[in-house]
């Protein structure tokens, strides 16, 4: 298993930008699709982006245009850059690692991810 850790979280206006990095552990990162999920309050967790392990990118329709995923493989982390946040992107962020190796798919959902962060929590206010 792939162990994974978030940063970056925070307080942030409406409008404005965080960064979220995720380190992994383990000499197989790059052979793994990368997502991040993110969880509201009494909602049920949802997908955010994924980019797999040859670094096609996949996005919710939600943050489509505002957010990008991206990975750097000899740093074995990957981030995402969230740009013009609203009040409705609050929530905690998870990092998750694919179940398989070099696994290819049309779509993510949480059940193709077998390892998961901890979560870091972001907070826009309005």
């Amino acid at each position: 298993q792939v162990q994974l850790v978030e940063s970056g979280g925070g307080l942030v206006q409406a409008g404005g930008s965080l960064r979220l990095a995720c380190a992994a552990s383990g000499r197989a990162f790059s052979s793994y699709a990368m997502g991040w999920f993110r969880q509201a309050p009494g909602k049920v967790r949802e997908f955010v982006a994924a980019i797999s392990w040859i670094g096609s990118t996949y996005y919710a329709d939600s943050v489509k245009g505002r957010f990008t995923i991206s990975r750097d493989n000899a740093k074995i982390t990957v981030y995402l850059q969230m740009n013009s946040l609203k009040p409705e992107d609050t929530a905690v962020y998870y990092c998750a690692a694919d179940r398989d190796r070099f696994a290819t798919r049309s779509l993510y959902s949480a059940d193709d991810f077998g390892s998961w962060g901890q979560g870091t929590q972001v907070t826009v206010s309005s």
